[in-house]
């Protein structure tokens, strides 16, 4: 059984037991418990409930394993041609990672 959830404006495809690096979550601490509950579609061995815009009752029970967790950086390096001109810029995104206790359809 698994479901589609929207968590802070991204789809993830949620089954108990998995972990989820979603986006950082402010007010969430570390062995805290989270719910979220725009499920948008079930999926109960075969059988597709897609909500209309969400699916009723159904809901996601997750643990905060760690608030802050920071991403791979990534590069952004740019360049004018014959000018000189070379600028680097660096970023790592913030991410709190949740395990996925169980999931109520």
């Amino acid at each position: 059984m698994y479901v589609i959830v929207e968590i802070n404006g991204q789809q993830f495809k949620a089954e108990a037991g998995k972990k989820l690096f979603v986006h950082h979550i402010q007010d969430a601490e570390d062995g805290a418990t989270v719910e979220f509950d725009k499920v948008l579609l079930v999926d109960n061995n075969g059988t597709i409930t897609v909500g209309a815009p969400t699916v009723q009752g159904a809901k996601v029970v997750c643990e905060v394993v760690s608030n802050l967790v920071k991403g791979d950086k990534v590069l952004v390096f740019h360049k004018k041609r014959r000018k000189g001109h070379r600028k680097l810029n660096g970023h790592r995104q913030q991410f709190t990672a949740l395990t996925i206790k169980e999931v109520v359809a």
